[in-house]
């Protein structure tokens, strides 16, 4: 089935992109994926999902908060990049729905988001189709992953794709940038790959950001169990049997933290479902590609390193042939200075017999001091490449 997402008709879309600049547009799907858009202020979301003010905070665009999966007592708040969602048990809601980057995304949830039924008559088509492939599946039973993992992988999805499809591209431009460099060093390919190095700079912390959140997500057991929505929902009976706390008392993000941990605790206890290994699966998978991805930086950024070693090396070569270009000009120039010496001494107005009848002196003394000038240079660049100050 085909669905769109769902427009006010009587708006053009200027007034809908309007509206998205000012943050107020949402789009919501539920678990058949059905769609539509909410034009509300964040005081209607909070009492739509019961959501604490400062969780809400972390999704508004005009605040810089850091990539955050943020797993609350009925919702998940999702903060990665351009993607900012809440999650529930049996919808989503999507910040900024008619932004570029976020219409391929609420496409995957209405796509993804509807539960599929596998029955054991399915099955059977399959292994015939397909033989050698065995399926575990239950007769009559429904394949379900829980709605909010499903959403919550869409979005995981979605931004690991982004930003691998941004490293692609970086290094798409990048590399042959350096070659160019490498062959030639000139001032504009110099301040290309300048630019280059500090979009790589963004893009890696960007990517880091990701990374250490899904780790730190691996790595505490309690605030993956608490990403578990349709558990809690469904262990949450008892508690309103003896009648339902205020909304602000469950969004509170310190007291709905206590309310789910105590709460996990006895469905642990009672039923042995404190079991996170079905969502450990899901993160560990996004946290290998987003590993990959952060790895493909650190290639680029090695690479670049080389590079700017190897220009190093070159400008070091050059420096040293102007070096040992000055050595012989210094030493041309003091070979020169004793010959200019020697004339002056004879052009001085001095008296001496030699020009009486001795013509030949004249000769002698040129030949004579030219011999010494180049010996003496001669002198200077043995020693010179004696102590290795000029290249052999």
């Amino acid at each position: 089935m085909e669905r769109d997402i769902a427009v006010v008709p009587a708006e053009p879309q200027a007034s809908l992109k309007k509206k998205t600049a000012v943050s107020r547009s949402w789009i919501l799907l539920d678990s058949n994926g059905q769609s539509s858009i909410l034009d509300v202020d964040k005081y209607a979301i909070m009492r739509r999902v019961q959501i604490h003010a400062r969780d809400l905070r972390i999704l508004d665009p005009l605040l810089s908060y850091p990539s955050t999966i943020l797993g609350r007592e009925r919702v998940i708040v999702l903060n990665l990049e351009h993607i900012k969602a809440i999650i529930t048990a049996e919808e989503v809601l999507l910040r900024d729905p008619l932004d570029d980057n976020v219409i391929p995304i609420v496409e995957e949830l209405q796509r993804r988001l509807p539960l599929v039924y596998v029955t054991a008559t399915q099955v059977q088509v399959e292994e015939e189709e397909h033989p050698g492939v065995r399926k575990d599946v239950d007769t009559d039973q429904e394949n379900e992953f829980p709605f909010e993992f499903r959403a919550l992988e869409v979005a995981l999805e979605a931004i690991c794709s982004f930003l691998d499809a941004r490293t692609r591209e970086l290094e798409t431009d990048a590399y042959p940038a350096l070659d160019e460099l490498t062959s030639k060093i000139s001032s504009l390919n110099l301040d290309r790959v300048r630019k280059l190095k500090s979009s790589m700079t963004r893009l890696t912390n960007r990517v880091q950001k990701i990374r250490d959140e899904l780790e730190q997500l691996l790595d505490d057991d309690d605030d993956m169990a608490d990403l578990y929505l349709s558990r809690k929902l469904a262990s949450s009976s008892p508690i309103s049997s003896y009648g339902a706390p205020p909304n602000w008392f469950l969004s509170s993000p310190t007291i709905g933290s206590k309310i789910s941990r105590t709460s996990r605790a006895s469905v642990t206890t009672m039923q042995g479902e404190h079991d996170v290994e079905e969502l450990e699966m899901l993160l560990e998978a996004y946290f290998m590609q987003i590993d990959g991805t952060l790895n493909k930086l650190a290639t680029l950024r090695e690479y670049i390193d080389d590079t700017e070693d190897y220009i190093n090396i070159q400008l070091d070569n050059h420096r040293n042939q102007l070096i040992q270009l000055e050595l012989f000009l210094c030493s041309g120039t003091v070979c020169l200075s004793v010959y200019s010496l020697v004339a002056a001494i004879f052009g001085m107005n001095l008296q001496y017999t030699w020009r009486e009848g001795h013509g030949y002196v004249f000769k002698w003394v040129v030949i004579l001091t030219s011999l010494i000038c180049a010996t003496l240079f001669a002198s200077i660049i043995s020693y010179a490449r004696h102590k290795g100050l000029v290249g052999s």
